[in-house]
């Protein structure tokens, strides 16, 4: 196998929970050596979120495979000096916790980056470092709220409603591995140092919003709920089948007047006004009840199959029982599983995305708690009486 794109690079990683540990698996993935740092007692709270068999999380596989697992008390003085051993030999360090924690525990941007200046030191919070609700806890759900798009998601005229994942978390933990690539190019491509990058969950999930502002900054538009339609983009939307709902996207030009053909309405597929988005969206629910007309008198499958011989994407609305059965998921090795040491095998997405020459992978299952303590300290320099020093005072794990 072709060495890993981000082999020798060494992150540390400070966070909790999903977003700083969602940057740290991505970088992971892909051959960075990350130490993630954990609180002795019960460690990371994903360890216990959401399903657990024999104890811990089935997330925790998926969230934390390639990691190693050490356990700090970062409340001790001791704690931190063993931390700032560590910070002082790290490419990297990812921390998601409320701005001013680490300045609280003499762990500062000026004082780590005097110790190394080489460090990388990605900051996810829920505001970002500045700004006058940077001191204030932010979790996802805030982020997405602020960012607008909890107004969008639901139906027009009932309570807005979340996505069911924290996408605020893991669009923040990608935005921020990608900040910590473009920083690792500028120190070691361009003869720089460390640097800062400062990745708030709103202002993540607010880079995604598309037109929202350029239109309302322009014609003072507040574009509001739509449920599955796209606003302003037609015809796309999710269309009743006999069986179930189907997601028809027919709002290319081209493949417009394929589906009209396919439904029986060239009558609209020919219809000069109708040729261009622009004409369309304004017609958009004459549009939507045609196609509606159609599939409701049809099963799925059928309607599928119909698309796929005109031409036109579309799709069902899969479970995740669908993903775990579905051919196109299999051949393309987007599955994988995972031993855990539980013994059990843990099912979970791939590493994504797929690189030719240097694609990432999964070397190693998720570690237990403080798993590789001594071994890392061991390899920064503690001989086993200071190890053992540590650990009875409570500093380790």
């Amino acid at each position: 196998m072709a060495a890993q794109i981000l082999a020798g690079i060494r992150v540390l990683e400070l966070g909790q929970l999903i977003a700083g540990p969602f940057a740290a698996k991505t970088l992971a993935d892909f051959g960075a050596q990350v130490v993630k740092i954990e609180p002795p007692g019960q460690g990371d709270p994903l360890r216990k979120w959401r399903l657990l068999h024999e104890g811990t999380s089935v997330w925790w596989e998926a969230q934390s495979r390639n990691k190693q697992s050490v356990c700090v008390d970062l409340r001790q003085p001791e704690g931190q000096d063993v931390v700032r051993m560590l910070v002082a030999e790290a490419d990297v360090l990812i921390e998601n916790f409320r701005p001013g924690t680490l300045e609280k525990w003499g762990m500062s941007w000026e004082a780590l980056h005097a110790l190394n200046p080489r460090l990388i030191m990605l900051r996810v919070s829920g505001y970002g470092q500045t700004g006058p609700k940077a001191r204030e806890p932010g979790f996802a759900a805030i982020g997405e709220a602020m960012a607008g798009v909890r107004y969008l998601n639901g139906e027009p005229g009932r309570a807005p409603v979340r996505g069911g994942l924290s996408l605020g978390d893991t669009i923040a933990g990608l935005h921020g591995a990608l900040g910590v690539m473009m920083a690792l190019y500028q120190r070691d491509a361009r003869g720089g140092v460390g640097q800062v990058i400062d990745a708030a969950l709103y202002e993540s999930l607010f880079n995604l919003t598309e037109s929202l502002l350029p239109e309302y900054s322009v014609f003072g538009a507040v574009r509001q709920p739509s449920g599955a339609a796209l606003p302003g983009i037609a015809p796309s939307n999710a269309y009743l089948c006999r069986d179930g709902y189907v997601l028809i996207a027919g709002n290319g030009d081209g493949i417009f007047t394929r589906l009209m053909a396919r439904i029986g309405r060239d009558d609209l597929g020919k219809d000069p006004g109708l040729a261009r988005n622009d004409g369309r969206a304004a017609r958009v629910q004459e549009l939507d009840a045609a196609i509606g007309a159609w599939t409701i008198e049809r099963d799925i499958d059928d309607v599928l199959q119909a698309m796929r011989e005109a031409d036109v994407p579309a799709g069902r609305v899969y479970s995740v029982a669908d993903i775990a059965t579905d051919p196109h998921y299999r051949e393309r090795g987007a599955i994988i599983g995972v031993k855990a040491a539980s013994g059990i095998d843990v099912q979970m997405p791939a590493v994504f995305p797929i690189l030719s020459g240097n694609p990432g992978a999964v070397h190693h299952r998720a570690p237990t708690l403080g798993e590789h303590t001594d071994a890392v300290l061991r390899a920064a320099g503690l001989d086993a009486g200071q190890i053992a020093r540590l650990r009875a005072q409570g500093v380790i794990a």
